[in-house]
């Protein structure tokens, strides 16, 4: 059965009980849910947006279709009733979020959802599923695109990916957060994106000579002639037959537009400036050094501080899987909660043994503020939708949890920028998300240059602060007290 545009039942069950439960007890209530998480991934000091597009696209087709109904009566768990809504179903809420390719931390929320009780709790599952695998490998990517400092990464993990949908999705995540290419050509086809590739070691096997199989490569794709040459023996044979090809071209008065060599195995960081030694020797000081082989960011670190002439990188299983990082965390969270007649939404607090498991209650916003100097994050401050700060004025923010540690910001010398954006209003999108996939690389980028280095670095970066505005502490301390009491 083709699923690819009805996810409806991309849903854990006890949300389609829980939905049953409020159906047979009728409540008007309005809900507020937050979708955050608690902790960087990877160690790292921030995180990347990503899932918004497949969001949208879920939530636009959610309903459940006749085979959708005639499944859920044969578990003899729904009365006839309940499914006849079902039947029925569409979303009418309202969806805010941050915009994808943005930076952001834990605790506030990269997804709101509005809307009635039992299509808020239906939405949960699908909506973490695709926001935590995506917001992960954009965030990785975006990690190992910092260690190149600068080198081109290729993402070509598709066949350790785990399924098709986290290969394809996986990869266009990967390009939002900083890659050049991707070897999966329906992500390229999908999501007009560059596919790049060159070929197998089989390639040079199934040829009589290591020589003929580069030089038939090059005839092929002479315009993008990366050899691998590794298959024997790199440093004896790989890297001399590849230069013999290439004084072949260019006597021939081929000029490609990109050519040179890959490594796939052995000492890297010795081979390639071996390697390169020998090329620029012959007089091909221009070639393109990639390399390959289980590679993240902490490895390529390591091999740019050892003087690799390494300058593209192909990385794959550690890249697609987040291999250090498997899982992103992002939770949903009732935060407030409102019935027909009330003005305003009731806060709600989820409570813990951990302190960082302690929600924030009600309807919240955020502000991002920044050094109007530098253009650099100074702190993002989560608020109560409707506060209203003048950047003329000084601002004070302090930690929500340490609160003697205070900054004070003097007018004039900040900006703010508000992140949770309008996606759904009363069921109808109206988020202009036509932006490609480049452009939201683009985007990234930028985000990602209004972190300080401090904030980037691969081990034990800075974290950026993440504050209550005094009006929600006071909520939030409040109903901590109140519930202490009880």
């Amino acid at each position: 059965m083709e699923r690819a545009s009805n996810l409806t039942l991309l849903t854990d069950l006890y949300e389609l009980t829980m939905m049953q439960g409020y159906f047979k007890n009728p409540t008007d209530q309005v809900v507020v849910f937050d979708a955050f998480y608690r902790k960087n991934p990877c160690n790292g000091g921030y995180a990347i947006s990503c899932g918004l597009e497949q969001v949208i696209d879920y939530i636009k087709g959610l309903h459940f279709s006749y085979e959708d109904i005639a499944y859920l009566k044969s578990l003899n768990m729904f009365d006839d009733d309940f499914l006849d809504y079902l039947a029925g179903f569409h979303f009418t809420g309202d969806i805010y979020a941050i915009p994808e390719g943005t930076v952001m931390f834990p605790r506030e929320p990269m997804l709101k959802v509005i809307a009635p009780i039992m299509e808020a709790q239906l939405v949960e599952t699908a909506i973490l599923n695709i926001l935590n695998h995506q917001s992960l490998i954009a965030t990785k990517a975006s990690r190992v695109v910092y260690a190149a400092k600068g080198d081109g990464i290729m993402e070509f993990g598709l066949r350790r990916a785990q399924g098709p949908d986290a290969g394809l999705y996986g990869a266009r995540a990967a390009m939002i957060g900083g890659c050049i290419g991707t070897s999966n050509v329906l992500t390229g086809q999908m999501f007009d994106v560059p596919v790049l590739g060159t070929h197998a070691h089989s390639w040079i096997m199934s040829f009589p000579s290591e020589y003929e199989a580069f030089k038939t490569y090059a005839s092929l794709y002479p315009d993008a002639c990366i050899l691998l040459v590794d298959t024997y023996d790199t440093l004896n044979s790989g890297v001399p037959n590849a230069i013999r090809v290439f004084q072949e071209m260019r006597e021939q008065g081929i000029k490609p537009k990109r050519y040179g060599i890959r490594l796939d195995s052995g000492d890297l960081a010795y081979l390639s400036k071996k390697a390169y030694k020998m090329l620029c020797d012959a007089g091909f000081e221009d070639a393109t050094i990639s390399a390959s082989s289980d590679l993240d960011e902490y490895l390529i670190n390591s091999l740019k501080n050892q003087g690799a002439k390494i300058n593209s990188w192909g990385v794959g299983t550690n890249l697609i899987t987040a291999q250090d990082n498997p899982s992103f965390g992002g939770v949903y969270k009732l935060a407030a909660v409102k019935h027909s007649g009330d003005e305003d939404f009731t806060p709600k607090i989820k409570l813990s043994e951990n302190s960082v498991k302690i929600t924030n209650p009600g309807n919240k916003t955020i502000f991002r503020i920044y050094d109007k100097e530098t253009g650099k994050i100074r702190a993002d401050l989560i608020c109560l939708v409707g506060e209203t700060y003048d950047v003329e004025q000084d601002l004070v923010i302090f930690d929500p949890v340490e609160t003697w540690k205070k900054t004070r910001l003097k007018g004039g010398t900040y900006t703010m920028r508000e992140l949770l954006v309008p996606v759904f209003k009363k069921g109808v999108c109206v988020y202009e998300y036509g932006a490609s996939t480049m452009e939201l690389r683009d985007r990234c980028q930028w985000e990602l240059s209004t972190l300080w280095d401090e904030t980037r670095r691969l081990v034990n970066p800075h974290e950026v602060y993440v504050d209550l505005s005094d009006k929600l502490y006071d909520i939030k301390k409040q109903l901590l007290q109140e519930m202490s009491k009880e």
